[in-house]
């Protein structure tokens, strides 16, 4: 069996092969990433792949058996880039395809979720023995961003009183190695969140505990809070569809309790307060 994964220069690929080595003979595994020498470290055969090169992909899959898709992060065109991979994985013969998608794709109402519930019913119609790992967010959205938000002396969200279950992104990794290494969750979808839910005034209380430094939660309105994302260099895209998901997750679309992520790694999620530990000083 040869195992690729895409988006291996990326965070969660990287920590996906360094799972997946643990769980799978490592001549079999091959990163697949836009610039080889990016990933030339991980002790894995290497491929050039790149997403906004459909006519290379079918070559890069040759004798790839399993394929873990790591959606793209290119809100201009991520439906048709993954279009394209499904299509190269068909024509290489590719048996099994592992996507990573978002929590309740295919009724979620969030703007994010349209490109992954479109993939998901591409996938669906290809042939191939599809396994969908629907996850939540990441823990690090937040805690990769708490330097600037103690600098601020704010955290700054659209959320209000809307609770998340995240996961770190070492969590979904994990995950993602466990499931491709393993044929029998072909034809699966699961639902992955971590283990604790909470708020983000609650969020934000507890980096004050931490830090000893008044750290309130300000909830803002849903333009304001865009206009300071914007304000600080994200692209209008990426802060509306931000924005989208705090004012939506009110409704409970980024929390969910089944336990299944838990049960699939056989431990529980990593604590909040372990990522606190690793992301303050």
């Amino acid at each position: 069996m040869t195992i690729a994964i895409t988006g291996a220069s990326g965070k969660l690929g990287r920590l996906a092969i360094e799972h997946l080595k643990t769980l799978t003979d490592p001549a079999g595994i091959v990163a697949l990433a836009r610039t080889p020498s990016a990933v030339a470290g991980l002790g894995v055969a290497t491929r050039a792949f790149d997403y906004t090169r459909p006519e290379t992909m079918a070559e890069a899959l040759q004798g790839v058996t399993t394929l873990a898709l790591i959606s793209s992060n290119d809100f201009n065109d991520r439906v048709g880039q993954h279009r394209a991979v499904i299509a190269a994985a068909q024509a290489a013969g590719v048996a099994r395809l592992v996507y990573s998608s978002i929590l309740k794709a295919d009724r979620s109402p969030l703007l994010i979720a349209a490109d992954h519930a479109a993939t998901e019913q591409i996938l669906a119609g290809s042939g191939l023995a599809p396994t969908i790992l629907r996850n939540g967010w990441y823990t690090e959205n937040w805690t990769e961003n708490l330097g600037g938000a103690l600098a601020a002396g704010a955290l700054i969200g659209s959320a209000g009183q809307a609770r998340f279950t995240p996961a770190t992104r070492a969590d979904f990794a994990q995950a993602l190695a466990i499931v491709t290494a393993d044929p029998a969750f072909a034809h699966q979808t699961l639902e992955l969140a971590g283990d604790e839910g909470f708020t983000l005034a609650e969020l934000a209380a507890e980096v004050s505990r931490r830090t000893g430094k008044a750290l309130p939660y300000d909830d803002l309105p849903g333009g304001v809070y865009q206009s300071i994302l914007e304000s600080v260099g994200l692209p209008t895209g990426f802060a509306r569809m931000l924005v989208d998901a705090d004012v939506k997750a009110a409704e409970g679309w980024l929390a969910e309790d089944s336990g299944t992520l838990r049960r699939l790694l056989g431990r529980p999620t990593t604590r909040l307060a372990s990522a606190l530990d690793a992301a303050l000083p």
